[in-house]
């Protein structure tokens, strides 16, 4: 009954928005200012059929995989070499506070002068969101674990690799995770800022050129489109979670 109604529910607030949205549009009697849902579905179907939505969001989906992906590697082991040795987080820590505030968009000036016009600016600006959630978060989990659960890994004899294989990352793991689902959303909301100034291709430049062909449908449609692989991506992180949690023993999420 409980799965059915998590099923449901949602539904029912997307259909309440959908309504809302449809008669706001009504309201405004312009298409033009709030193309209706309709319009939206309409326009959806028309970068479909014409092969423009699959490219722009295949490019934007490689950027922020290639990104995101290596700043969880970096960022991962580090955090959690940081969280584990107590100097070397004071000695660093100071560095990173300088570092993390900085909006990934204000890297994008100098992502193009380094690289370029293309993807490797693009994975560069993707690479520097990412990398800092996971890494605090990473360092983070190690910080927060029970001593008790340290002193009885190694009253049982766990050492080196195997307390941090077995000990210190399922410990960890929750937390981590938290960090992966925060930075890949993150990552996703700075792809479409980042490609609408300073790319030719991808979401972002899709919505900003539509926009210059004054296809206000065509903006919207992308919004929609940016909103439902966002919960894509969430909703995969979230698959992948529950799959580990279950090979560490953690109940599911």
């Amino acid at each position: 009954m409980k799965r059915l109604e998590d099923r449901i529910l949602p539904i029912i607030v997307a259909g309440f928005f959908i309504s809302i949205w449809h008669g706001l549009s009504l309201l405004v009697y312009s298409d033009y200012l709030l193309p209706s849902p309709s319009s939206a579905i309409k326009a959806i179907f028309e970068l479909l059929m014409n092969g423009t939505l699959i490219d722009h969001l295949l490019t934007s989906l490689t950027r922020v995989f290639l990104g995101f992906t290596l700043a969880s590697i970096l960022a991962i082991p580090i955090g959690l070499i940081l969280g584990w040795y107590t100097r070397a987080m004071n000695a660093f820590n100071p560095l990173i506070q300088v570092l993390r505030p900085i909006s990934p968009i204000a890297w994008i000036p100098l992502a193009i002068l380094w690289f370029g016009i293309g993807d490797k600016p693009a994975i560069f600006i993707i690479f520097i969101t990412s990398f800092f959630p996971v890494l605090i978060s990473s360092a983070s989990a190690v910080r927060n674990i029970d001593a008790s659960i340290i002193k009885a890994a190694v009253n049982f004899g766990a050492r080196g690799i195997d307390m941090l294989r077995k000990v210190v990352l399922p410990a960890c793991f929750p937390q981590i995770v938290v960090g992966l689902r925060i930075s890949l959303g993150i990552a996703w909301v700075i792809i479409v800022a980042a490609e609408m100034v300073g790319m030719r291709s991808g979401l972002g430049f899709m919505i900003l050129d539509a926009r210059n062909f004054l296809r206000i449908d065509m903006v919207v449609a992308g919004m929609v489109i940016i909103g439902l692989v966002g919960l894509g991506l969430d909703r995969l992180v979230c698959s992948i979670e529950n799959n580990i949690r279950r090979k560490y023993g953690f109940s599911s999420s």
